[in-house]
């Protein structure tokens, strides 16, 4: 599978204008933070990082669910070439220990499903010791691609990236849902195959 989380990162960089003589420089800038930023150690399936970049200005837009994603980001954006400056507008998700109960019932029950299995590395392998469902998952994440990003903040789940199809968005959105201790679900995943999968299509009346 591609990484098509990434990919949506990336777009959200890009300028929305017409090209410029100078667009190559910005997508290359663009795609260097990307990669940078996306290949982070602390960087994971519960953080949604995002940027902009104009006039050499590079904006630093998400959630990050530790406080060294927040510097980290920041110091590998300011050694590409082309960045002027860095404006770090990342947010900082608060440090909850509901939260985090949430994020490993959220990963387990959305990964767990057969439908949505490919959308991470691991393939279905799933493992979680008892300590991180309990408490410390935020601090030990899930290692490998994700394309589905679980966010919490205060009890409320924003599921972001991109799936394939709007069946397999609605599995993940119903499944975020079902999590006990989960106030409301955001579900802000792109899909990048409009057409509904047969099985999910209602049968036509006589």
């Amino acid at each position: 599978m591609k990484p098509t989380f990434a990919l949506l990162l990336l777009a959200a960089a890009l300028p929305a204008q017409d090209p410029a003589p100078d667009m190559q420089v910005v997508q290359r800038m663009a795609r260097a933070i990307q990669k940078e930023i996306y290949t982070l150690p602390a960087y994971g399936v519960f953080d949604d990082i995002r940027f902009s970049i104009k006039d050499g200005v590079v904006t630093l837009k998400g959630l990050a669910s530790r406080p060294t994603l927040k510097s980290s980001a920041e110091n590998v954006t300011k050694k590409v070439e082309g960045v002027q400056k860095v404006v770090n507008n990342i947010e900082i998700l608060p440090l909850s220990r509901n939260d985090d109960q949430i994020r490993a019932r959220t990963y387990l029950s959305v990964y767990g499903h057969p439908a949505l299995q490919r959308y991470s590395s691991s393939r279905g392998t799933i493992w979680l010791s008892s300590t991180n469902v309990n408490f410390g998952i935020t601090q030990d994440p899930p290692l490998g691609y994700h394309a589905i990003h679980i966010i919490v903040k205060n009890g409320n789940v924003t599921l972001e990236g991109a799936v394939d199809n709007a069946g397999d968005r609605a599995i993940a959105e119903i499944r975020a849902n079902g999590v006990p201790g989960v106030f409301a679900v955001e579900n802000r995943l792109a899909v990048l195959n409009d057409e509904v999968p047969s099985e999910m299509k209602k049968p036509k009346k006589q």
